[in-house]
Parts: structure tokens; C-alpha cells; sequence
């Protein structure tokens, strides 16, 4: 993921901004050991790009950690959300571990896919846009 945007924000533990293709994305700061905190001000940061519905890249290659109340957080239940779809790009067995224990403990209420590329991370959320 280019980090090289002008419309990019710094929070503690991501990067994280709207993409030229209308798809937002955060990439997560390597070795990073997400907390709640962090959880709810990257969610606000990410609703606050667009009041559009928008679809969501996550770059978890770098993640240490997520607590769990910052993986609630982010299976979005209980809140309202314009994020129609979140796909999350993997590269170690530990991210994959980590990702895979978010969405089957968590059961998020929005649709989440796995992604080896960020190429078919796009294209897949390309696909949710007619939803819009």
C-alpha cells in the first residue's frame, strides 16, 4: 500500500486514507499492539473520510497485536456503520493466525475476506461497490 498520499493520516498505530479509487484503506504501523483506544480512533478517523458507504482495505502485515475488545470494535456489531465490506491483506502465518481468530471469534456483521496482494484485495472490493 503507498503511503505516499497527501490526504494521509497518522493515527498511534495506523496510517489510513482514502484511495484515488474511492476505496478507504489503513495499513497498521509494524509492530503494532492494537488496543480498544486505537480500535475506536481508527474507526472514526476511517468514517470520517467519506459519508459515503465505502468499502475498507486493511494492510494487517505489520500487527503485532489486537486486543480483544479492539477485535468487538471491529466486528462493527452493535454500531452503525457505512463500511459495506473490509478486506484484510496477509503475508506471515502470524497475521493470517490473528485475522483468522478475528473474524471466527468475532463474527463481524460486514463481509471480510483474506487477501495474500493488495491487487485482489482491490478487486474484490471493487465488487461491493454496485451495492452503493
Amino acid at each position: 500500500m503507498d503511503l505516499n498520499v497527501s490526504n494521509c493520516i497518522e493515527l498511534r498505530c495506523y496510517h489510513t486514507w482514502m484511495g484515488k479509487d474511492g476505496i478507504v484503506r489503513t495499513k497498521v504501523k509494524p509492530g503494532s499492539e492494537v488496543l480498544l483506544e486505537d480500535a475506536i480512533e481508527n474507526s472514526n478517523c476511517v468514517n470520517g473520510l467519506t459519508q459515503d458507504k465505502f468499502t475498507l482495505i486493511v494492510d494487517a502485515r505489520g500487527v503485532k497485536s489486537i486486543t480483544k475488545e479492539a477485535r468487538e470494535h471491529f466486528s462493527v456489531k452493535g454500531r452503525s456503520s457505512r463500511c459495506l465490506s473490509i478486506a484484510i491483506i496477509v503475508d506471515s502465518h502470524l497475521s493470517r493466525m490473528i485475522a483468522n481468530f478475528y473474524i471466527g471469534l468475532t463474527k463481524p456483521v460486514l463481509p471480510v475476506k483474506l487477501f495474500n496482494t493488495e491487487a485482489n484485495a482491490v478487486n474484490w472490493c471493487k465488487t461491493w461497490e454496485v451495492v452503493k
